[in-house]
């Protein structure tokens, strides 16, 4: 598996061809269930998207379950008593730039991250080099329901990012809040994952050279989107990344994940509807929203929490320079802002014919 480069000029680090499908799907009782002939590594491929979606969904409630069984009806309670100290002891890391050294690479490389890429499959494709002297701030466009591009191309080694992009460590930023997950945490921390925090960035900007941070900038107002010909940025207000990337010097990057949008099937929520409505308001009050949405079982496609096989093409843009200032006005910013809307929306005008679907409408808002 090596990285190849295309009629487009761009280089991606292709997977191996999926094994042939086959197609004696049957039903019952109106529900369609899978083939009772798959190849191992078909099943393989949904064992490994099932364990990701239900770490991020149950992770913290199953550790949490195991440690108080074994604090109150085992031996073993010395082992939650160990596992808390550590945990509260380690709770900040997530705000000094996450772990580094061997276990990332451990936990990187785990052979279930290749069966994740496979199940979409996933591509990412390279239209630029990077200096792995410098460090940089990506953006990841759209967020999607749980980032499952983002997740395979920069918290994960599946999708070949150390191939494409040699001396560069990708770290994907996500909400604080998952670093408080008993167990969940400990497989973000080991994906080199930071938390996306002032603070947090600020430590991963401030390393040597070699570092790129992935902010999702739509972060979760952008996940509850439910168009399905339009894919709607939340991006015009948030302008606390441009700032950091001056104050850095780091130059910025956008990237695209086509198909992000469509990996789930979400339950309507126009603006204005009593679920919008529900879901704005948490959103205003504990920062996040719940996301409803439909996918398909382990061993039947019409409904479940294991997303569709979609295929999604994550897209690194050209880096975009950006020159260190200490105390960036609000006019240096603006113009930066703007400078990176351009080349992002430049890099999906120029991509969606080719990885995306030409009948869908990027809406920047």
């Amino acid at each position: 598996m090596a990285e190849n480069e295309n009629e487009n000029g761009t280089a991606q680090f292709n997977p191996p061809p999926l094994p042939p499908l086959f197609p004696e799907t049957y039903k019952l009782f109106g529900i369609e269930f899978a083939p009772k002939r798959l190849p191992l590594d078909r099943r393989m491929e949904t064992v490994a998207v099932f364990f990701w979606i239900s770490s991020f969904l149950f992770g913290g409630l199953i550790t949490s379950t195991l440690m108080a069984y074994l604090f109150f009806f085992t031996r073993f309670w010395y082992v939650p008593i160990a596992y808390l100290t550590w945990m509260v002891y380690d709770l900040d890391t997530c705000n000094r730039g996450g772990r580094t050294g061997w276990i990332v690479d451990f936990v990187r490389g785990w052979r279930i991250w290749k069966h994740y890429r496979n199940f979409f499959p996933v591509k990412l494709i390279k239209t630029a080099e990077l200096d792995r002297n410098q460090n940089y701030l990506l953006g990841s466009h759209p967020h999607g329901v749980l980032c499952s591009g983002a997740f395979s191309c920069f918290a994960t080694d599946g999708a070949g990012f150390s191939t494409l992009f040699p001396g560069i460590v990708p770290h994907l930023l996500t909400l604080e809040g998952n670093f408080w997950m008993p167990g969940f945490r400990e497989m973000l921390l080991g994906g080199g994952c930071g938390a996306a925090t002032k603070r947090g960035m600020e430590a991963l900007l401030g390393k040597p050279g070699g570092h790129a941070s992935v902010l999702v900038v739509g972060g979760a107002p952008e996940s509850l989107n439910s168009d399905k010909d339009k894919i709607k940025l939340v991006i015009n207000r948030r302008k606390g990344f441009i700032k950091l990337a001056l104050r850095f010097g780091v130059d910025l990057v956008p990237t695209f994940s086509f198909g992000e949008a469509h990996v789930y099937n979400l339950i309507p929520n126009p603006e204005g509807s009593m679920i919008r409505r529900v879901q704005d308001y948490l959103q205003n009050i504990v920062g996040f929203a719940p996301v409803l949405f439909t996918g398909r079982g382990i061993f039947q496609y019409n409904f479940g929490i294991v997303p569709r096989r979609t295929p999604l093409t994550v897209v690194v843009g050209a880096p975009i320079t950006v020159e260190k200032v200490a105390n960036p006005s609000v006019e240096e910013i603006a113009n930066l802002h703007a400078k990176y809307v351009e080349e992002l929306t430049a890099l999906y005008n120029k991509y969606n014919p080719v990885y995306g679907d030409t009948n869908v409408e990027l809406v920047i808002t």
